[in-house]
C-alpha cells in the first residue's frame, strides 16, 4: 500500500489540473500560501453534526483553508443520525475519494463503513470523537481532545469557582463523547453533578428543560452545556428561571467569546475545532505525498484549553472570523 501511495504521488507531480491560477488565488485570499505542486486529490469529511452547529462551521473553515493550500478538492457531508452518516461515508467510498475524514460520535454504527474504506485503500483520519476506537478501525490517526480529560478540566475549574452543584446538559443522546465529558467532570468535581438530557435540535425544548430544572432545584449554581450554540440558550433559561447559576460551556464561537467578555458566561473549554479540520486535511495530504503519519499511534490532541474573561478579548477577533 505504501509503495502504491508513493508511486501515485510521484506519477502525478506534474499534473496539477487546469485551475492552477484560480486555486492559487483562492489560497492567497484565504490567507494561505499558493497551492502546492501535487495532484488534485479529493478529500471528503463526514461528521455527526446537525444543521446549524457553529462548531462544525469552524471545523470546515480549517479544512477548507488547508485544502486551498494543499491543492485539494474538499467535500463535506453530515448527518446527526448515525446510520445516515454511515451511508454518506459509503457514498464517498463509491466515488473513490482519495482520503476520508470521519467523526465517530457513535462508533458502533460507523465501524463497518470505516473499516471498509480502509480495506478499499482510502486513508482515513478521525476527528473530534472516537479517539478510543480510531486505531482499531484502521484510521491513520485521531485529531481532537480527550473528552474525559476535558471533562476533568471542567470539574477542576468548577472547584476553583466554588461551585457546589452543577447541571451537565447533554444535547445528543448516544454520543459517547458527551457522556465522557460529563463523567470526566463528575470525577474531579467535589460537588454534585446532575445530567440533563435535552433534544439538541429543538432549542425551545432545550431552554424549557434547563429552565424547569433550575426552577425545581435552586441549589444548582452551575450549568455546563456541551456545545457553544447551547450556551446562549442556557443564559436565557437562567434569566427566565430567576436563577443565579453560572453558565459555562464546552467549545467556543463568536457568541461565547462575547458572553465571556461581558460576564454572561463563566468559562469555556476550547478544543480548537479549526485546528481539527486544518490538521486532518494536512495530515491526509502529507500521507498521500510523503507517507507521513503523526501521533505515533496516539491521538493528536487539540485541547482542552480553559478560556475565561481574561482571554476573551484576545480571542474575540478570531472567533468573529470563524477560526476560533
Amino acid at each position: 500500500m505504501l509503495a502504491a501511495v508513493l508511486g501515485a504521488s510521484l506519477a502525478g507531480c506534474s499534473s496539477t489540473g487546469g485551475k492552477r491560477a484560480e486555486e492559487e488565488r483562492t489560497a492567497r485570499a484565504a490567507g494561505g500560501k499558493a497551492a502546492v505542486n501535487t495532484p488534485r486529490w479529493t478529500f471528503a469529511m463526514v461528521t455527526h453534526s446537525g444543521d446549524g452547529d457553529t462548531f462544525w462551521d469552524i471545523v470546515q473553515n480549517g479544512a477548507q483553508q488547508a485544502a486551498a493550500k494543499d491543492n485539494i478538492k474538499f467535500v463535506y457531508g453530515h448527518d446527526e443520525e448515525a446510520q445516515r452518516q454511515s451511508q454518506l461515508v459509503q457514498s464517498y467510498i463509491d466515488q473513490k475519494v482519495d482520503g476520508l475524514i470521519v467523526s465517530l460520535a457513535k462508533p458502533s454504527a460507523m465501524k463497518d463503513v470505516v473499516t471498509k474504506a480502509v480495506r478499499a485503500g482510502i486513508p482515513v483520519v478521525t476527528v473530534n470523537s472516537g479517539a478510543e476506537v480510531s486505531k482499531a478501525f484502521g484510521a491513520l490517526t485521531h485529531i481532537g481532545q480527550d473528552e474525559t480529560v476535558a471533562g476533568e478540566a471542567v470539574g477542576e475549574e468548577l472547584n476553583r469557582r466554588g461551585r457546589k452543584k452543577a447541571l451537565c446538559v447533554l444535547h445528543e443522546q448516544g454520543n459517547v463523547g458527551h457522556e465522557q465529558r460529563c463523567e470526566g467532570a463528575e470525577k474531579t468535581f467535589k460537588g454534585d453533578l446532575v445530567k440533563l438530557y435535552v433534544e439538541g435540535t429543538n432549542m425551545p425544548d432545550v431552554q424549557s428543560s434547563i429552565e424547569s430544572k433550575l426552577q425545581a432545584d435552586p441549589s444548582v449554581d452551575a450549568v455546563v452545556t456541551l456545545g457553544a450554540p447551547f450556551a446562549p440558550t442556557a443564559v436565557k433559561a437562567k434569566e427566565q428561571a430567576g436563577s443565579q447559576a453560572e453558565i459555562d460551556t464546552f467549545d467556543l464561537n463568536a457568541q461565547v467569546a462575547a458572553g465571556l467578555k461581558d460576564g454572561a458566561l463563566g468559562f469555556a473549554v476550547d478544543q480548537q475545532p479549526y485546528l481539527q479540520g486544518y490538521q486532518a486535511v494536512d495530515l491526509l495530504w502529507l500521507y498521500k505525498y510523503n507517507a507521513d503519519v503523526l501521533g505515533g499511534g496516539k491521538p493528536v490532541l487539540t485541547g482542552p484549553q480553559v478560556i475565561t474573561n481574561k482571554d476573551a478579548g484576545a480571542l474575540e477577533e478570531y472567533a468573529k472570523r470563524g477560526t476560533r
